[in-house]
């Protein structure tokens, strides 16, 4: 069980540490600055040397520095002006430093975070080995890959559910009227509201409990949740393990979110799922979501097999440097699970609905292992728009629309050497986005090229079953499941 939260820390003094830090240019933009663009970069891919040697000095910034982001003793007099207005009893007694004779220690991670000028701190623990059961982790490439695929249309409710340190109500400050954050580690809320104080946007609904417990009954415009997904024998960590069984977590927020969603409300998870042998993983993830009323993207963009996946995990909570017989035990139990539930590899990704009251959601499961643009939200936004949008469209309705192409879309041939040059394969692209192909017949690139906005597709069909010997009305049967899987997919756009 997760030890007590500690007594709520006091505002003023978080207030009198933000102080300090935005004095110093302890800031998204102000730590580069300081230490050089080369010794920030060589920090973020993990080489503190340059860092290290930037801030010898002693400095308010160079103090915040070697606390905080290189886990540095610093003598207790730098701190106390690194610091001022707040006092080292008041710092030490909020968890912020321990003292270890004349120097201090960072008891807490605190670290700018955001977009420049933004102000924001995300405080977390501190990477110390062994990590304790109710670590609150910090921003880390999952907590990012939320962020940057989140919907960022204004909404007057958000929920993030399973906040940990607070790094997406964070973002949902940006755009919507009121936050709600749960979380079933009372360690973490406490962190969170420190989070949100510190970053000066206080306000946030912290709420303790499990999954949608807290908030039972109510109904949210966005929903966000960074849950503990990975999928373990044994659960040890509060942040990354559920307790339940293989990706159960996942599946149960997609079977049940729905039921926390307004009208039109959206929900996006990050989230694990088994790929079983003898099994089709997409039907499996569209076995979640059916019955659930919803439009679904879900986006794989990540695949390991076991023994990638266990040893990631291990080296994430520091058992890869323990002692070798405790690795090797966790890392055999973990493979033994994997064997006998009939895991070939586990994917990453992110799923995402809207609540569209359709008897008939359009779902699309789909693996984009390329780069992609970033941030990836628009385009997630877009797509359940334009699902929505094609779905509630007739037939008729479609054939009299004038389509168009969408600016990034590209025609790629591959040709092999014959009478000239013998095209034998075409797949549209797109440049934008998530950088999707598609393999596309002659017919079909000849519907896309036609799309102008100016003509409507059934005129566009007319001219062009001549070429194809065929009835226009069998070409219209033909084409329009390829039109409105070309719109939904943003090849070609409905007129705005």
């Amino acid at each position: 069980m997760p030890s007590p939260s500690p007594a709520p820390t006091p505002a003023d003094d978080l207030r009198r540490l933000r102080q300090a830090l935005l004095a110093a240019g302890y800031t998204v933009d102000g730590v580069p600055r300081a230490l050089s663009a080369q010794a920030h970069e060589a920090l973020a891919a993990g080489d503190p040397a340059p860092a290290l040697r930037a801030t010898r000095d002693t400095s308010a910034m160079s103090s915040l520095v070697r606390l905080f982001l290189l886990g540095k003793a610093v003598p207790a007099s730098q701190c106390a002006a690194a610091l001022d207005p707040l006092t080292l009893d008041q710092a030490v007694g909020m968890g912020l430093l321990t003292a270890e004779g004349d120097v201090m220690r960072a008891g807490l991670d605190v670290r700018p975070y955001g977009e420049p000028g933004a102000g924001w701190f995300v405080v977390s623990d501190v990477a110390a080995r062994p990590l304790r059961q109710d670590h609150v982790l910090g921003v880390g490439g999952a907590s990012v890959t939320l962020a940057q695929a989140t919907v960022r249309d204004p909404v007057g409710t958000a929920l993030d559910l399973g906040t940990g340190s607070g790094v997406q109500a964070l973002h949902l400050s940006d755009h919507a009227a009121s936050v709600t954050a749960t979380d079933r580690n009372p360690r973490a809320l406490h962190l969170a509201g420190m989070t949100a104080v510190l970053s000066g946007v206080p306000g946030w609904e912290l709420l303790e409990g499990d999954l949608f417990g807290p908030v039972e009954g109510r109904r949210f415009d966005l929903v966000v949740s960074n849950p503990p997904f990975v999928v373990t024998p044994a659960g040890r960590f509060l942040y990354r393990d559920s307790g339940l069984p293989g990706d159960e977590i996942c599946r149960r927020i997609v079977r049940d979110v729905p039921g926390l969603l307004t009208d039109g409300g959206t929900a996006q998870l990050l989230a694990n799922w088994l790929h079983l042998r003898d099994a089709d993983w997409v039907e499996r993830l569209e076995g979640w979501l059916a019955g659930t009323g919803c439009d679904a993207l879900v986006v794989q963009r990540e695949l390991q097999d076991p023994a990638q996946y266990a040893a990631l995990w291990l080296r994430d909570s520091g058992d890869d440097s323990a002692d070798g017989e405790l690795y090797a035990s966790l890392y055999d139990d973990w493979l033994a699970w994997f064997e006998a539930h009939r895991v070939e590899a586990i994917g990453f990704g992110v799923i995402s609905l809207r609540r569209n009251g359709s008897d008939h959601p359009v779902v699309s499961v789909e693996s984009h292992p390329q780069p992609i643009e970033q941030p990836i939200g628009p385009t997630i936004g877009s797509w359940l728009s334009r699902a929505a949008a094609v779905r509630d469209l007739s037939d008729d309705a479609l054939l009299h629309t004038a389509l168009d192409v969408a600016e990034d879309v590209r025609l790629e041939q591959r040709a092999v050497p014959g009478d000239g040059w013998e095209v034998v394969a075409q797949t549209l692209l797109q440049e934008g986005g998530l950088r999707r192909r598609a393999g596309i017949d002659e017919f079909g690139a000849l519907v896309v090229a036609g799309c102008n906005g100016a003509e409507p597709l059934d005129g566009l069909l007319e001219i062009l079953a001549p070429a194809y010997d065929l009835d226009a009305q069998d070409l219209r049967a033909d084409a329009l499941p390829l039109v409105r899987d070309l719109v939904r997919d943003g090849y070609l756009l409905l007129p705005e």
